[in-house]
């Protein structure tokens, strides 16, 4: 029997620890929930190598992505719920790789959102720099008289009152409309990056510092906005680029060109007066922080920038898998602040950068399209394939002396104590894995210790200069003009010009770059109507060579930027061919606007190409074919259908003759049963055979098969035939390439329309731009205009414009995507503005435009 008394003490200090217990696990660190991350906005993955801790660092102690407060000028969403945007294939301007999660305030985003921003801000603070450049070497900004270079703009003459007023008019359109975009912005985004113009809302996917507003600055002047321009810079002054509650990442690349450009672009077109000198100070405060992204062994740049200072602690390597665009285009906005302050070590950043691009360019077998870089690059300067082989065989050599000396020795002679080792007396020296004296390692872990030099344990590598990513072969992966690589050859000819011509690689680069794309990449579409127009396709090579390369025949609106860059370098550096090749090149972007239900282009679609640029006739046939691939099975599904009915037709008429003889049968049957029933009635008997119900049922067919009947003991008696089921008639090619066409709304020429959307971008207006302040053909004008209607028709809104999800649509208004990024003011609307705006505003022969176009003044 249990006597409380005998285990009272026991049971007290039981009752004591369970106390103890329960309290401990609620306010002690045991509580997991408190290292959970605090609910935020959804970070970008970190790509390998890509701002983070070297991985020989080990764990660096990562920080959980806690969501701070923005500072009193970036106020945070009114609602207190705040949710990231659906995942959608949305593209990035220029690299094409998919947008950031974002915040905003927007009814959509308040459905299902995460926790709004906390309290408190955290800082970004100047880093230790691991791997400073003395400034003796600092590639220092060229000096000397800018050499010549040809004119660039048409000499236009003066125009008729007629064509004036027809000018002036649509200007004010495209001026009205801008204002829309503007005071939507202003009312319902003020401070924010975006507007979402359907729901009237507010989204950050660039850190929250007011994409929009320092994107629109100098569109604002140029369209004479001065009031909303003097608004818009007070409030950049209050932008605090050192926080942002909305990511943990800087976008480096988007940041340089919407930003840094925004601001220099702002300065320089007030003519750099000191009354705006503060847009010349924030382009600074902006440099310094970005300048940290550098520090890198061999100073390539690190493309998403961890900003919080406990992810600087310790040396960065750049991306072993850097976009071609991210990485090539920094040089104009640096330049042209290294040009404005006087200080070269922000030349210095990007020259090294534009140096690794031209070894690259030069080192055999680098690329497979001399000229063309891969699309994916390995910036990281670290060859850790090397370091792995030089690692083993030093291993390896090592092994093979501690066997000497254990056959010398003895077992033990030699070999480290700490070490385990598994002994195989069979085995040959230097053997690898199967050595006498392989060694049983733990899995290895990297020290957080350092050396006196400062810098982590397992830090060297073998050096490596810039190169492809792929592993296959050296020079293997895509390569086109393209999302992920277009700006960065859009810079060579424009960087040239920056610099007064002072730096000839430059010309040599681009000159490069259009000999390759034009002999691997341009194709012309077959399309009813012939267009005598081209466009650039994506190449893969498997190899790291030109023998075996695949193509896609795409359409993509980032590669319209081509037409401009073909007309701008052949200007500059007298390649007439390069300016008509330019123009035809506009023209495709053009004829894939007019072409479409809603006279808008699509993001991305593939073509027919022509097999001979120069002789190329529309051929309906060859269209379909590529429609449909499997138009050889169709053909022979068709001809197999028409005799397999040959053969259903015979067997339904040998089935209509067995069903009359076993009518017959039945009918005979039925009378001689009669028969004998009115016998047996006659004699006194009136049996029925107790199978004649089954029987009948056996002598119906039954739909769709093909029989035996059998006997009692299962052996087959007179064959019974069933009629199968009627062929069905499969489609045929021509069918279906017809419903297919009218279904997907496929306009002549076109094989796929891969994405239809249509996110306001302006590189097509861009190259018409180009094109118009090049050759003084007011056609393009004209096209421009086509273009103008056909984007208002389809995207206005009653605050501003939205992107939209279907170009091809016929029946309605397009769906509206209620998405409205910032180059839509800051590019779109300003091209659309600059082809009816006199010359002289923003001329190529005084300016020139980064790839958000942004204008810097040219050096005189």
């Amino acid at each position: 029997m249990f006597r409380f008394r005998r285990y009272r003490a026991l049971v007290v200090c039981a009752f004591v620890i369970t106390v103890l217990l329960y309290h401990v696990s609620k306010n002690s660190q045991w509580d997991h929930s408190r290292e959970m991350w605090h609910p935020g906005p959804k970070s970008r993955p970190q790509r390998p190598l890509d701002n983070q801790p070297n991985p020989d660092l080990g764990a660096a102690g990562k920080v959980p992505h806690g969501v701070k407060a923005p500072t009193k000028t970036q106020a945070p969403p009114k609602t207190t719920q705040a949710a990231t945007v659906p995942d959608r294939k949305l593209p990035s301007h220029h690299d094409g790789s998919p947008k950031r999660p974002v915040v905003g305030d927007s009814a959509a985003e308040q459905q299902d959102g995460d926790a709004a921003p906390t309290s408190t801000a955290i800082h970004w603070k100047k880093p230790k720099e691991w791997f400073p450049i003395p400034e003796q070497e600092l590639i220092m900004l060229p000096t000397g008289t800018p050499k010549r270079v040809p004119t660039i703009q048409f000499a236009f003459p003066k125009e008729s009152p007629a064509d004036k007023e027809k000018r002036e008019e649509r200007l004010a359109k495209i001026k009205a409309e801008a204002k829309r975009a503007w005071y939507g912005y202003r009312k319902y985004a003020w401070t924010h990056d975006e507007l979402t113009p359907v729901t009237k809302g507010a989204r950050n996917p660039f850190c929250g510092w007011a994409a929009t507003m320092v994107d629109s600055l100098d569109t604002l002047w140029i369209m004479g906005l001065k009031d909303e321009f003097e608004e818009a810079v007070e409030a950049v002054k209050d932008i605090d680029f050192t926080t942002t509650p909305w990511r943990d990442d800087i976008p480096v690349f988007e940041t340089i060109i919407r930003y840094l450009g925004g601001l220099i672009g702002a300065y320089d077109v007030t003519g750099r007066d000191p009354k705006y000198r503060s847009l010349l100070d924030k382009a600074v405060e902006l440099a310094e922080i970005l300048m940290s992204v550098f520090d890198t062994p061999n100073r390539l740049p690190i493309l998403y920038y961890s900003w919080k200072p406990e992810f600087n602690v310790n040396p960065k390597r750049a991306s072993t898998s850097a976009g071609v665009a991210e990485l090539g285009s920094m040089s104009m906005e640096f330049t042209r602040l290294a040009q404005l302050t006087g200080k070269h070590k922000y030349y210095d950043a990007i020259a090294r950068i534009t140096d690794a691009f031209e070894d690259l360019q030069n080192r055999k077998g680098a690329t497979a399209i001399p000229g063309i870089f891969p699309e994916n690059l390995d910036a990281s300067g670290c060859n850790r394939t090397a370091a792995r082989l030089q690692k083993q065989a030093a291993q390896n050599q090592a092994d093979d002396t501690l066997w000497q000396r254990s056959l010398a020795g003895g077992s033990g002679s030699g070999q480290d104590p700490a070490v385990a080792y598994d002994v195989q007396p069979n085995a040959e020296p230097g053997s690898g894995d199967s050595h006498p004296l392989r060694k049983r390692l733990p899995p290895q872990r990297y020290p957080a210790s350092f050396r006196s030099s400062g810098l982590p344990e397992g830090w060297d590598c073998v050096p490596q200069n810039l190169t492809g990513s792929s592993s296959y072969a050296s020079g293997a992966g895509s390569y086109s003009m393209g999302g992920s690589q277009d700006s960065a050859y859009e810079y060579f000819p424009k960087q040239y010009l920056l610099l007064g011509g002072l730096v000839p690689k430059y010309r040599t680069m681009h000159e490069k770059t259009v000999d390759a794309v034009k002999e691997y990449l341009l194709f012309r579409p077959m399309a009813e109507g012939d267009p005598d127009v081209l466009f650039s396709a994506k190449a893969y090579s498997s190899d790291g060579t030109t023998k075996q390369l695949s193509y896609q025949w795409e359409v993509t609106h980032l590669t319209c930027f081509l037409g401009g860059m073909f007309g701008l370098g052949g200007k500059i550096f007298d390649r007439p061919d390069d300016v008509e090749i330019g123009k035809k090149l506009a023209d495709g972007c053009v004829w894939a606007y007019d072409v479409m239900p809603t006279g808008i282009m699509p993001e991305y679609a593939t073509v027919l190409p022509c097999r001979d640029m120069v002789n190329c006739k529309y051929d309906e046939k060859e269209w379909y074919r590529a429609l449909d691939p499997n138009y050889d099975m169709r053909d022979r599904q068709a001809a197999e259908y028409y005799e397999k009915l040959d053969q259903w037709k015979k067997q339904e008429e040998k089935w209509n003759k067995e069903q009359a003889l076993q009518k017959q049968a039945a009918e005979q049957g039925r009378r001689s049963e009669a028969d004998k029933e009115a016998a047996a009635r006659a004699a006194g008997r009136s049996e029925q055979p107790a199978a004649d119900a089954a029987e009948d049922a056996q002598q119906r067919p039954e739909s769709g098969f093909q029989k035996r009947d059998v006997d009692a003991n299962g052996a087959p008696v007179e064959k019974q035939w069933v009629l199968p089921p009627k062929p069905v008639k499969p489609e045929s090619h021509l069918e279906y390439v017809t419903a297919k066409i009218k279904r997907e709304h496929i306009p002549s020429g076109f094989v796929s329309l891969n994405d239809k959307r249509y996110i306001l971008r302006p590189e097509a207006i861009e190259s018409v731009w180009y094109m118009y302040r090049i050759t003084g053909d007011k056609s393009w004008q004209e096209k421009g205009w086509r273009m103008f209607e056909a984007v208002i028709r389809a995207t206005s809104t009653e605050v501003g414009h939205s992107a939209i999800h279907d170009v091809a649509v016929t029946d309605s208004k397009p769906k509206l995507d209620d998405s409205m990024e910032s180059f839509w003011l800051a590019e779109t609307l300003k091209y659309f503005y600059l082809l009816f705006e006199t010359p002289d505003v923003i001329s190529l022969d005084e300016w020139v435009l980064n790839t958000e176009a942004h204008p810097f003044r040219r050096p005189t």
